[in-house]
């Protein structure tokens, strides 16, 4: 539904109608000891990969585990059986996270890592709703227990008892330390021999000097900086860096970038794939784990998980309400209302986007390389009014700079900005047209700039406004999603502003990899974003030797993106998750639900720990 909305711009009496649309901690390392479409078609003339013939007892009723009086008994009792539904918006495009590029993907689906969340710790105490996990809310998965043997040295003891599912040329063989050391050496150049890095992950892995088996369950990783807050974010990491792949099937077959050949120790298996349709992952039943919460319970709870791929987003909120899928990422404000009208037993949850958006010059290249013009840009937007009448008061009027304000503890958050910072970000544009003109642009500038088509369009429309009002004119090019991340992303081709739909500022994962990221020369720094000042940074906190040590470099880091207005902040607007009432375990952690953005962070982790209430479901007419 949308609704017009009448904005005043003060400086030139402009009344523009708009629509209201799409927005679309510790010091040390925690030891665990624990418009309707029909839906693609889901046919396959593909053969499913074999199971194990060695079948364990696969439960299909209700757990009889009675309730135990904590936090999680509200989410109902773990039932067996069922498949559960989500939507991809894209293609699954790689398998094997070697040539993992920023695709989206579902790696961790059937691979494990080594960490993962705790899955017992109360949502009121951390939610896990942001890319960023402090060490305090981390277990392993794979890994059972980990300590510091010296700065730099971290001993990993592993789980024992684990296995390869069942498929050759694996077999189901146990897995061991010697797994791990081949699959980091295999990804970072380490040994085995391998001796290049996969040219496709950018990560501060690059700070790992080796990685040892002392024994069959236990590695040693030796780091080149003593900071243990970028080797637990490193390790911790909810991306790709340690999803481990079986070394005979990469040592047969070359690699597993092949959804046959993927073969994990995850509690689900491949079982199907039909390219631009939907992939189908079932029980992998001899899989070691169980449910944390309800230690007898074995899972996966699900007997499968199918993630069908709708890219149209009409096409997806119709099999949401129609009850096609069960739940349904990365939804709008208006979105989230419209369905709440329509569909009022479907629950929602409200999640911080993964970053802020923002519009992104090209910092090497004229008029942008003067900070005063940047700086120009910026006062020239009125953030508040966007607050309250573009999103209706449902963001935070503040803009925002290199982390997320919601990270407690990290960053610079606009409250601790001294006023002569804050002056720089206040509407104001007769003193955005004084620093145009200081700047040499008496009568402002022509100027273009490329918009990834799945973003936030009329907001562009409004800061398209706000520019010419001030004398900067700027064309729109729109690109697809796909077009404009090979070109702009990863190609650094365009002369002068991007816009994205997921924005580059206020990221919520790792806080030093941010630092990193945009450091000159850096892959992800398409802005080209060059400051000595800023590139000094991470420098500092690899020789820092303590987490507040860091935290105070991220804060200097917040302030100089702040003060140099290497981007022009918009705002963090929030997004939905939808979900039906028999979609049952979840509780808005991040990364739960397939296909939204970057692409889902602990599905491997959450998939199995999610359940079906079958009877709520039929007797709801579906």
């Amino acid at each position: 539904m949308k609704r017009g909305i009448i904005w005043i711009l003060l400086t030139c009496s402009m009344v523009i109608s708009l629509i209201l649309t799409s927005c679309n901690t510790s010091t040390s390392i925690s030891t665990s000891t624990q418009a309707s479409t029909s839906l693609p078609t889901t046919t396959s003339t593909t053969t499913p990969i074999a199971t194990s013939k060695t079948v364990t007892t696969t439960p299909t009723t209700t757990s009889s585990v009675a309730l135990t009086g904590n936090w999680w008994d509200k989410l109902g009792k773990p039932q067996y059986g069922g498949t559960l539904i989500f939507r991809s918006d894209r293609d699954f495009i790689g398998w094997d996270p070697y040539y993992y590029a920023g695709a989206s993907s579902l790696f961790n689906c059937w691979l494990e890592k080594l960490y993962g969340h705790d899955w017992t710790v109360d949502p009121a105490v951390f939610n896990f709703r942001l890319g960023f996990t402090p060490n305090d809310y981390i277990k392993g998965t794979l890994a059972l227990s980990w300590e510091y043997s010296d700065p730099g040295t971290i001993v990993v003891h592993l789980r024992q008892g684990i296995h390869w599912q069942d498929i050759p040329p694996a077999n189901g063989r146990e897995f061991t330390a010697d797994d791990v050391v081949w699959d980091i050496h295999r990804m970072y150049g380490g040994g085995d021999g391998f001796t290049k890095p996969s040219p496709f992950i950018t990560t501060v892995w690059t700070d790992l000097k080796s990685a040892t088996a002392i024994d069959k369950y236990t590695v040693v990783f030796a780091w080149k900086t003593p900071n243990p807050e970028i080797i637990d974010e490193t390790m911790h990491s909810p991306g790709v860096d340690t999803c481990m792949v079986n070394r005979e099937a990469v040592q047969q077959w070359g690699d597993v970038n092949n959804w046959h050949r993927a073969i994990g120790t995850g509690a689900f298996m491949i079982s199907d794939y039909v390219s631009g349709s939907s992939l189908t992952v079932v029980r992998n039943p001899n899989y070691w784990g169980y449910d944390e919460r309800y230690p007898q319970n074995k899972l996966p709870y699900a007997d499968a998980v199918k993630d069908l791929v709708i890219p149209d987003s009409a096409t997806a909120l119709a099999a949401l309400r129609t009850g096609k899928i069960d739940a349904l990422d990365n939804n709008s404000l208006t979105t989230a209302k419209d369905i709440q009208k329509t569909n009022p037993e479907i629950i929602q949850y409200k999640v911080p986007a993964g970053g802020g958006l923002s519009v992104d010059v090209k910092n090497d290249a004229k008029p942008f390389n003067d900070v005063r013009v940047r700086q120009a840009m910026q006062m020239a937007i009125d953030l508040q009014t966007i607050s309250s009448s573009y999103y209706g008061g449902d963001t935070p009027p503040y803009p925002a700079t290199l982390t997320t304000r919601y990270m407690t503890g990290w960053g610079f958050p606009y409250e601790q900005w001294p006023q002569d910072l804050k002056d720089q970000f206040a509407y104001n544009p007769t003193g955005a047209k004084k620093l145009l003109s200081d700047a040499g642009y008496p009568n402002g500038f022509q100027t273009n700039i490329v918009a990834d088509n799945t973003g936030d369009l009329d907001l562009l429309q409004i800061v398209k406004s706000y520019f010419l009002a001030v004398g900067i004119d700027m064309s729109v090019k729109l690109m697809d999603n796909a077009s404009w991340t090979t070109t702009v992303q990863n190609g650094h081709k365009y002369d002068q502003i991007a816009y994205r739909a997921s924005g580059s500022l206020a990221l919520n994962s790792e806080p030093t990899r941010h630092v990193l990221l945009f450091q000159t020369g850096q892959a992800r720094n398409y802005q080209m974003i060059s400051n000595p000042d800023y590139d000094a940074l991470y420098a500092k906190a690899q020789a820092a030797t303590s987490v507040d040590q860091v935290k105070e470099i991220v804060r200097q880091g917040n302030e100089i993106f702040a003060r140099q207005h290497f981007m022009i902040s918009l705002l963090i607007p929030n997004i939905y998750v939808l979900y039906q009432p028999w979609f049952k375990g979840f509780n808005g952690s991040q990364g739960v639900v397939a296909g939204g953005g970057a692409g889902p962070n602990m599905i491997g982790f959450y998939w199995p720990r999610l359940w079906l209430d079958q009877k709520l479901k039929q007797s709801l007419g579906h």
